[in-house]
């Protein structure tokens, strides 16, 4: 079903990791990235086709972690507000 909200494309992927972006856009490192699992194929395949774009975000400014890691309550804060997440009170 999806979240079913409009978008447009390419749809920019923020990540904070350069080797992954890398590995995605250069289809030269597949020899040496084989054993990588199958999603990070997927990602590049989506590149190829011009349904995303990865673009390098530095891990200090990678508001996604409040979803994935516990933080410090500073940055838990900016992030959740960069987000637009709020309390359910």
């Amino acid at each position: 079903m999806g979240l079913q909200q409009p978008s447009s494309f390419p749809i920019p992927l923020l990540i904070d990791n350069q080797s992954a972006i890398a590995i995605a856009k250069n289809p030269e490192f597949h020899d040496w990235t084989k054993h990588i699992d199958i999603c990070y194929h997927f990602l590049r395949h989506k590149v190829e086709s011009g349904d995303i774009t990865l673009d390098y975000v530095p891990t200090n400014n990678q508001s996604a972690d409040v979803l994935m890691k516990g933080l410090a309550q500073e940055k838990h804060e900016k992030f959740s507000k960069e987000l637009g997440l709020r309390c359910a009170n």
